[in-house]
């Protein structure tokens, strides 16, 4: 008798799947905690303009955006065709506006409340005296701090 056993036809041994499962549940709690849910839904057309000196905004946790254009065809028949300003999922009036930013801001930390970014997304077609509303509406609860919220490009093709 031999000593040594020749290998025989070179079989791989087979893979060990013990570690499958912690390798899953690794994977869906890191996407679970760094997922970001969509907090609320479009109910109006929002063609935002161009511009051509734009900035990025760096931390979305003190941004608060409003949002303004007509009402999508399916809200239309409820809410006509005049331009309409959301706040999260509801529409609301122009005179609305105010205590939203104020509620708003009391969900935000304390060390955020005053460096706070209200964002206008409004569409390029809406009614500029909507905007003067919201405007007066920011001013009257001191958020001063404004961004209108745009496309990167030529500001000439706005006038189209």
């Amino acid at each position: 008798m031999s000593k040594f056993n020749k290998k025989k036809s070179g079989d791989l041994p087979p893979v060990s799947t013990a570690s499958l499962p912690d390798i899953v549940f690794m994977l869906l709690f890191f996407f679970m905690t760094v997922t970001v849910m969509k907090d609320s839904s479009l109910k109006i057309e929002n063609t935002l303009p161009n511009a051509n000196e734009i900035k990025k905004l760096d931390k979305k946790d003190r941004v608060i955006y409003v949002y303004a254009g007509k009402p999508t065809r399916e809200y239309q028949k409820a809410f006509g065709t005049e331009t309409k300003v959301q706040l999260n999922d509801k529409f609301a009036d122009a005179k609305e506006v105010g205590a939203y930013i104020l509620a708003e801001r009391a969900k935000k930390a304390q060390e955020l409340q005053n460096v706070l970014t209200t964002s206008l997304k409004v569409d390029k077609n809406a009614n500029m005296g909507i905007i003067q509303d919201i405007k007066m509406e920011l001013r009257k609860v001191n958020s001063l701090k404004i961004n209108y919220t745009t496309y990167n490009g030529d500001a000439f093709r706005n006038l189209e």
